[in-house]
């Protein structure tokens, strides 16, 4: 029997019909300079220790940190991003060894900056979650997290950073005001060309867990981060906190974490029309992993989702995928 019917005279399967056609018209597509590395340090010599709570992730010593680098340059990879795990009788209520010039961030970025010089960029976390004893990004009292006495902390180790070659400074902490402070603090000391960047939108959310795994904070905390992390039921609130931290000088937005929040990072991007960076954070990447690895999920899944992230307008994305997918992205397998 045949069917007749009236069809349209544009089909639009007509141009998903091959791959190469599908390739051809994409709207979207990834490449090794949409990501940033993040690399997790640790003290010692010689050590590459295994993260439990994130498959494929590791904390290195300072002394095996240019293999890393090493790679990431090789897949041109514009930035690494440093993170620490202190050891605990490092920390304390006020968080000071932030203050050491001679931190395991600082050391790191000195090492890159002098080995490397511009051939790779580094992005440096400023909060004192990594080294306080309850695990807070600030200084606590009476459960309480103290605004201004933290964002004065804030403000020097930003300055310590910057002294050691750091090329991008990152505020995470979500204190008010801190990103003007900084910024008036930076120019002050002659580090007029650091950049500022802002986590201007960081929810207080459930997918943080392998990362404060990873720094040596999740057994630490003892409640929560509501208090100054964003409400996630909240939207308006997000576009109120970028706003505010244009004014003030950041040159940079950071949208944290990723996927949940995909429809504010493209409301920030279509408003403010800047650089908006969005953070795949541990919680995804470990979903994503794991799914993977029991074949839950194909692992084209996590090209899916990054993908998400480069169609709602992302300039740039920490992924701990990054490795993983630039060097797809080098041999043509994407």
């Amino acid at each position: 029997m045949i069917i007749t019917g009236k069809y349209p005279n544009l089909r639009l399967r007509r141009n998903r019909k091959t791959e190469w056609l599908r390739r051809l018209i994409s709207e979207n597509n990834l490449s090794v300079n949409d990501f940033i590395l993040p690399i997790f340090i640790i003290e010692g010599k010689n050590k590459k220790i295994p993260i439990k709570s994130m498959p494929g992730i590791y904390r290195y010593s300072i002394d095996r940190l240019k293999q890393v680098v090493d790679k990431a340059i090789t897949l041109k990879i514009p930035m690494v991003a440093i993170f620490p795990y202190v050891n605990k009788k490092l920390k304390n209520n006020s968080g000071s060894e932030a203050l050491n010039k001679n931190n395991l961030v600082c050391k790191a970025t000195t090492l890159i900056k002098n080995k490397y010089k511009n051939n790779i960029g580094v992005m440096c976390d400023v909060a004192l979650d990594p080294y306080t004893i309850h695990g807070h990004d600030g200084i606590l009292e009476n459960g309480n997290v103290l605004n201004d006495k933290t964002v004065d902390i804030l403000v020097e180790q930003s300055i310590i950073q910057a002294q050691a070659g750091c090329d991008v400074i990152a505020p995470s902490d979500m204190m008010d005001g801190r990103i003007g402070s900084i910024r008036k603090a930076l120019d002050k000391n002659n580090f007029k060309n650091v950049q500022l960047l802002s986590y201007a939108v960081k929810y207080a959310s459930n997918f943080y867990g392998p990362f404060r795994d990873a720094v040596g904070s999740k057994n630490l905390l003892k409640s929560d981060k509501k208090t100054y992390q964003m409400d996630y039921r909240n939207s308006d609130e997000a576009l109120r906190e970028v706003a505010l931290d244009i004014k003030e000088g950041a040159d940079i937005i950071m949208i944290k974490p990723g996927l949940p929040y995909i429809d504010i990072l493209k409301e920030v991007r279509n408003k403010f029309k800047m650089p908006t960076f969005v953070y795949q954070v541990s919680g995804e990447y470990s979903l994503l992993k794991n799914g993977i690895q029991k074949k839950i999920l194909a692992e084209n899944s996590i090209i899916e989702t990054l993908i998400s992230f480069k169609r709602s307008g992302a300039t740039a994305i920490i992924s701990y995928f990054a490795e993983d997918v630039c060097n797809k992205i080098k041999k043509n397998l994407l």
